[in-house]
């Protein structure tokens, strides 16, 4: 069946880092583009950036630019968030999604927090 299991969250401080990880199984993993979400308490869930099928394009939310690296390696059927400076705000439970033409695939969340 397929999972997706999300790894690394945790409390950090502010100006903190913090990796997040997330390990596929149970479909083809190099044939999906991988995203990471992120829900606050109270908000909607957001994107938050976006890796295409083979690694070679990405993007950002605009409040992450500059601080968040995605990356992915296929071999591993894995992918990552590199989350560098983190704000307060950034608090949220983070959710990875798999996603091609055909179907979309969400793992249960890691939740981070960023406090002092």
């Amino acid at each position: 069946q397929v999972q997706l299991v999300e790894s690394g969250g945790g409390l950090v401080q502010p100006g903190g880092s913090l990796r997040l990880s997330c390990a596929a199984s149970g479909f083809t993993f190099g044939r999906f583009a991988m995203s990471w979400y992120r829900q606050a308490p109270g908000k909607e869930r957001e994107l938050v950036a976006r890796i295409t099928s083979a690694g070679g394009n990405t993007n950002y939310a605009d409040s992450v630019k500059g601080r968040f690296t995605i990356s992915r390696d296929n071999a591993k059927n894995t992918v990552y968030l590199q989350m560098n400076s983190l704000k307060p705000e950034d608090t949220a439970v983070y959710y990875c999604n798999a996603d091609n033409y055909y179907f979309n695939y969400w793992g249960q969340g890691t939740q981070v927090t960023v406090s002092s």
